[in-house]
């Protein structure tokens, strides 16, 4: 698999690289940046340590990239302030990232190709992707809620002294403040959480609130999230590497899943080959349906407000 990543140059985009390198899976990563400095220093330097991780052909390069790869990660976007919300970045990065799907169209993209989008508020920029590139939707896939699901499995794993690759939680809807716990089905172990030693109730608000502060704070004590948003990156590829149908919680456009429609957002998607292979509509407590339709209610205000500014 060969897989450009856009936005190379940055923080995020670097870390993906470097996930991608250490997972060994991918064949060939091509580090693109509109500071093509940076994307060359960034290939250099995981190019230095090839010899002790995987055999793999990194490089920098523009958009001629795009027409060999087989998928392609846009990490590119203007960095979230420490107080500002991931959708209030809609109106300073709509119109960078749609002169980005501009010049993928210019240069083609192949047709079992995947794209999948990283830069914020990536929801709306997910449901612009699938209206403008010539793919099926079901190949642009948002990193949505999956960052927010790793976070939040984390510091869940903190709070309960347990090892954090046991615990299983999922937080799906919008990647934002609307965002939607599943406690319904959190476990650690195999062990239903309610059941499990040391669990509060009285602990869900504030790991909620931990988990959706996560960016910002780590955006204010050293500027930019990265490593953790790399390795999310780099499961969302390799299940398509290696066609796993991994369910992750991705944002993909929606077609009825959950009563949703004409929305992109994150629900619980196996990721394979072909991107989003289907969209599984486990059950759910009520209340947490219902927190997921408002979800995507307060995705859909924005979404109009950008579509009218078109």
């Amino acid at each position: 698999m060969k897989v450009s990543i856009i936005g190379g140059g940055g923080l995020v985009g670097s870390c993906a690289g470097f996930a991608l390198q250490v997972g060994g899976l991918v064949r060939e990563i091509a580090m693109l940046d509109v500071n093509e400095d940076a994307a060359e220093g960034q290939a250099l330097d995981l190019l230095h340590g090839a010899s002790t991780a995987a055999d793999q052909l990194i490089y920098h390069g523009g958009y001629e990239q795009i027409g060999s790869s087989d998928c392609v990660c846009i990490t590119a976007g203007l960095r979230r302030k420490p107080d500002e919300t991931r959708l209030a970045l809609v109106n300073r990065n709509v119109d960078l990232f749609v002169g980005i799907l501009g010049e993928m169209n210019r240069v083609g993209l192949k047709e079992d190709a995947t794209v999948l989008v990283v830069s914020n508020p990536v929801d709306i920029l997910i449901y612009l992707a699938a209206q403008r590139l010539d793919l099926p939707a079901t190949r642009v896939l948002g990193l949505g809620t999956l960052l927010d699901t790793i976070r939040f499995r984390s510091l869940l794993a903190r709070y309960l002294h347990a090892p954090p690759t046991q615990v299983s939680a999922l937080i799906l809807g919008e990647h934002g403040d609307s965002m939607v716990p599943i406690w319904s089905s959190a476990s650690v172990a195999g062990l239903p959480l309610e059941k499990y030693p040391c669990w509060s109730p009285h602990a869900e608000a504030e790991l909620l609130a931990r988990t959706k502060g996560s960016g910002a704070e780590v955006i204010k004590k050293k500027g930019g999230a990265g490593f953790a948003v790399g390795l999310a990156i780099a499961e969302g590829i390799h299940a398509m590497a290696l066609d796993s149908h991994r369910v992750l919680p991705i944002s993909t456009l929606q077609e009825g899943c959950y009563g949703l429609r004409d929305v992109a957002i994150s629900v619980p998607t196996a990721v394979g080959s072909v991107g989003a292979a289907s969209r599984l509509e486990v059950e759910l407590w009520p209340k947490e349906v219902r927190a997921l339709k408002q979800s995507a209610g307060v995705l859909r205000k924005t979404l109009d407000t950008v579509l009218a500014r078109r």
